[in-house]
């Protein structure tokens, strides 16, 4: 009995210790999630962009050497001979707009690729919650019609029993079994949603939970802190990533601008060469030719036609700097959007959430008095069935409801830019109890 106990013991510590929370499926997306991980590797690639930018600065240097076979004829004189050369060149540019154009270019886009990550990250936040929710739904879901499937059985079987003794007539036998045959059905399809729910959030973690934490019993949603939606607003025109992106983008543009007018200014390079050659004849003579050459001074090459693609494609710069500072305009307007409709969202269902818990009440008061009402002959079969519908209904709108509210706590944060871990860590402290 003891060894039996213990074991039933270590089975309820073990289901306990292996259920997931939001913080702990939201790190094994991290690790797993595929578009996540295309964005880790963007932000990689874009921090060579620097460095790249940054060569056209340094001196470049370079080897050559060449090899050749001569076989020449002079005034009836055959000479064959191999000549050998090598040398090295170094170049330092002292004055090249269009590489200072570059270089910042590529500052701005490792800037850019850092923004374009923490603007994935946040979006892997809200998905994680978003599904991890789904899944918290459809389970409640399934928990209620499971209830409501569970109390039209019972009510089909009361009516059953009241029919045989006349109490009744067959058409309250019908309607209790048309209700527990929709419950079924409502049941199968909630099951399903449930598991489509599961599979949706294993693709961001790989794997599915057997079971997830739920929201706690009397868990308080507060609002949103600043409470002021011009406060918000004003924020995600600041702030969000999708502006951040866009006003890099915007930079980025206007030095593609520099960069390109820059092909009509000359440019002055440092150049050290140093050449060594080595012939074994001439066509004139036979003798053995060794030459060696060293020179250091400055380079200037001015441009003066190039048959007008500098001037095409400086226009064309300048045209997609239009673009993109329209671009710009809009991403401050979708971001105000944004946050301007998940702080409603946040207000509208904090509001929705206090109407469905009265309601909750009405409505579980409503079935008790009904049951109580069919007992003693006041109240018909239908009645009952109704209250427990509704009642159902409502415990399922409720539970939707917090989990869009919090959500568009999310959501909000994530529109003013200022989503982070600490966000989804409060957010988990909500949760508290393991459920299959």
């Amino acid at each position: 009995m003891k060894r039996s106990l213990v074991l039933i013991l270590a089975g309820m510590w073990s289901a306990a210790a292996w259920s997931a929370d939001l913080l702990s499926v939201y790190r094994d997306a991290v690790q797993n999630d595929a578009q996540f991980a295309a964005a880790r590797a963007s932000r990689e690639a874009g921090q060579e962009k620097t460095i790249q930018g940054r060569a056209g600065l340094l001196p470049g240097i370079g080897l050559s050497a060449s090899t050749a076979w001569n076989d020449n004829t002079y005034t009836g004189v055959d000479r064959s001979f191999n000549a050998n050369a090598y040398g090295a060149e170094l170049r330092q540019p002292l004055f090249n707009q269009a590489n200072w154009a570059q270089y910042r270019q590529g500052q701005l886009q490792t800037a850019l690729a850092d923004a374009q990550f923490q603007a994935a990250q946040q979006d892997l936040i809200v998905r994680v919650a978003e599904r991890y929710f789904a899944v918290l739904n459809a389970r409640d879901g399934v928990a209620a019609l499971s209830t409501l499937k569970e109390a039209a059985a019972k009510q089909l079987e009361l009516a059953k029993k009241s029919f045989e003794v006349g109490t009744v007539t067959v058409t309250d036998v019908h309607e209790a079994q048309s209700r527990f045959d929709l419950s079924s059905a409502q049941l199968i399809a909630a099951e399903n949603t449930l598991e489509v729910a599961r599979q949706s959030l294993a693709q961001l973690t790989g794997n599915a939970p057997e079971a997830l934490n739920g929201l706690r019993e009397g868990a308080s949603l507060t609002r949103p802190q600043p409470d002021d939606v011009v406060q918000w607003v004003e924020a995600a025109r600041q702030h969000s990533y999708g502006v951040q992106v866009q006003q890099l983008a915007e930079r980025i543009a206007d030095r593609e601008v520099s960069r390109n007018r820059a092909g009509h200014l000359p440019t002055l390079d440092v150049v050290a060469r140093y050449s060594q050659s080595d012939a074994g004849g001439s066509t004139v003579s036979s003798a053995r030719s060794e030459t060696t050459a060293r020179s250091i001074g400055l380079e200037l090459n001015v441009p003066l036609f190039q048959g007008g693609s500098v001037s095409s494609r400086t226009r064309e710069a300048a045209a997609l700097l239009t673009k993109a500072q329209a671009d710009l305009d809009d991403a401050q307007r979708a971001a105000a959007l944004s946050a301007r409709q998940s702080y409603l969202g946040v207000t509208s269902g904090l509001a929705q959430v206090k109407a469905l818990e009265a309601a909750q009440v009405s409505s579980r008061s409503a079935l008790e008095a009904n049951q109580l009402g069919y007992e003693v002959g006041v109240r018909i079969n239908i009645d009952v069935l109704n209250a427990q519908s509704q009642l159902a209904d409502t415990e399922q709108q409720l539970a939707k409801a917090r989990y869009d509210t919090l959500i568009a706590q999310l959501r909000l944060k994530a529109a003013a830019g200022a989503l982070g871990e600490d966000d989804l860590a409060q957010l988990n402290a909500l949760l508290d109890r393991p459920s299959n």
